[in-house]
């Protein structure tokens, strides 16, 4: 893991160059094809059942940001190397239990004011790159990363529910309602979470889909609804807006 700091610098092209140069080979530890690896629990959400090459995916609602990592799980447990842009209210423990290889995720809370830089360089690498947007993005560069997503054949997942109108999002995952388990009167503590997902977007030809998963089940796992994981505690209940 790194922090680039503080990257708006006349030196940060050379950077970009050193950065893709390190990880030239991370994209060969994934087989190429145009589906990534995805836990099996949401593979029902999404067009062809995977993560597809060059697309954005776009998530929001409740457990947002679990469910953005969950996605990075089984690419980053294949040997393929995933990033996280302007996020800095990861849970590592959290991400390791649900399955994400945290040896082959690079951190960048802190961007600076040039992070667009920084997410196209991470693009050239990368196999997935999780962008919390630190700011304003002008059209121009949202038009250029999006071209960049789709050139290098990358997968770029935003954070939140703000509309970057010239990336358009090719499926929009959306937690709808989270309840959590293993509280009891005044003793135990949270163990696993239930989250409801809606799925949508131009990939997905205007049909909804909804999932229910357990993220994380009562193992530290992502699994589907149909696993199991329920207690018998009492429940914390969270709906989104």
């Amino acid at each position: 893991m790194f922090d680039t700091g503080d990257v708006s610098n006349p030196d940060l092209p050379r950077a970009q160059i050193g950065l893709a140069s390190a990880v030239t080979s991370a994209a060969a530890l994934v087989e190429r094809n145009d589906l990534l690896p995805t836990p099996a629990a949401l593979r029902p959400l999404l067009p062809d059942s995977g993560l597809r090459r060059g697309s954005t995916i776009n998530v929001s609602g409740a457990g947002a940001t679990s469910l953005a990592f969950a996605l990075l799980a089984e690419t980053s447990a294949q040997g393929g190397w995933c990033a996280a842009v302007g996020v800095d209210t990861l849970g590592l423990l959290a991400a390791h239990h649900a399955g994400l290889n945290l040896s082959r995720l690079a951190l960048v809370p802190a961007p600076g004011p040039d992070w667009p830089t920084v997410v196209a360089a991470l693009l050239d690498a990368f196999e997935i790159v999780v962008l919390a947007s630190p700011g304003h993005i002008s059209p121009r560069l949202q038009r250029r990363l999006a071209a960049r997503v789709r050139e290098r054949g990358r997968v770029l997942v935003s954070l939140g529910s703000d509309e970057l109108p010239h990336m358009p999002v090719d499926v929009r995952l959306v937690g709808t309602t989270t309840v959590w388990e293993g509280l009891g009167w005044g003793f135990g503590h949270l163990r696993s979470r239930q989250l409801q997902i809606r799925a949508e977007g131009r990939r997905l030809a205007g049909r909804t889909r909804h999932a229910t998963i357990w993220l994380p089940d009562a193992d530290g796992r992502v699994t589907s609804d149909d696993a199991g994981g329920r207690s018998h505690d009492v429940l914390l209940v969270e709906a989104s807006a």
